[in-house]
């Protein structure tokens, strides 16, 4: 089975994947970690490459996305930029993860995150809905994978946090994640929360990353995308 793991934005993956050599064509399931566009919006284009035969999304998926900006007070758009409606029209089939759902012998989706840690909050400027109501990314949604001792934790953005979204596939799952792959989403946050989240998630068992996306600067050594980190 071959999953394709959150779309970017422009498509840009889908030629590079191309001028690699890459074959698209046998992409069997796409996986989207929530609505905002930059995890999503890449999903249409995807299919002048490949007929996925379903996307797996989260819960309120569909409800409408906005980040306030405050410098000009207002609202932006965030969400995917296509509609239930479309998938129809696509003939792909919408699969909604609630709670976890096994993918295969050696993938599992997992959503409906605990709150083990009080200092990981979503920042205010993150609104849905025509209320705007504070968002609290229920659609949120990780890829679990099977590693020698544990898990391989894949994430989006882990605006939930990413302590407690390792912290509940531990607890639920009975087994530790030891490499976490994606975004931590602590880009604008200073050294100490930094080390305070890498020391939490080294107690939890954590081992290594391969971080990208919006994990923020002060990941140790200014890694750049894809660099593997080792919690030693």
């Amino acid at each position: 089975m071959i999953i394709i793991f959150d779309c970017g934005h422009t498509g840009v993956a889908w030629e590079n994947a191309d001028k690699l050599s890459m074959d698209l064509s046998s992409v069997d399931l796409v996986v989207l970690s929530h609505s905002h566009y930059d995890h999503a919006g890449g999903f249409p284009s995807l299919l002048k490459y490949c007929h996925p035969k379903a996307v797996y999304i989260g819960r309120n998926f569909w409800q409408e996305k906005f980040s306030y900006d405050k410098e000009n007070n207002q609202y932006l758009p965030k969400g995917c930029g296509f509609t239930k409606s479309d998938l129809v029209a696509w003939k792909v089939e919408e699969r909604e993860c609630k709670d976890n759902l096994q993918l295969d012998d050696y993938a599992q989706l997992f959503t409906n995150f605990d709150r083990h840690y009080s200092f990981e909050r979503i920042p205010s400027k993150f609104v849905r809905g025509s209320a705007k109501e504070p968002d609290c990314f229920d659609d949120e949604i990780c890829l679990l994978l099977k590693a020698d001792d544990g898990i391989a934790l894949v994430v989006g953005c882990s605006h939930q946090g990413i302590l407690n979204i390792t912290a509940t596939v531990k607890e639920r799952t009975g087994l530790p994640v030891r490499r976490i792959i994606g975004g931590i989403h602590l880009s604008g946050e200073g050294q100490e929360r930094m080390n305070r989240t890498l020391n939490e998630l080294k107690q939890l068992g954590v081992r290594e990353f391969n971080l990208c996306h919006c994990s923020g600067a002060n990941v140790p050594g200014r890694v750049s995308t894809g660099t593997v980190i080792k919690l030693d």
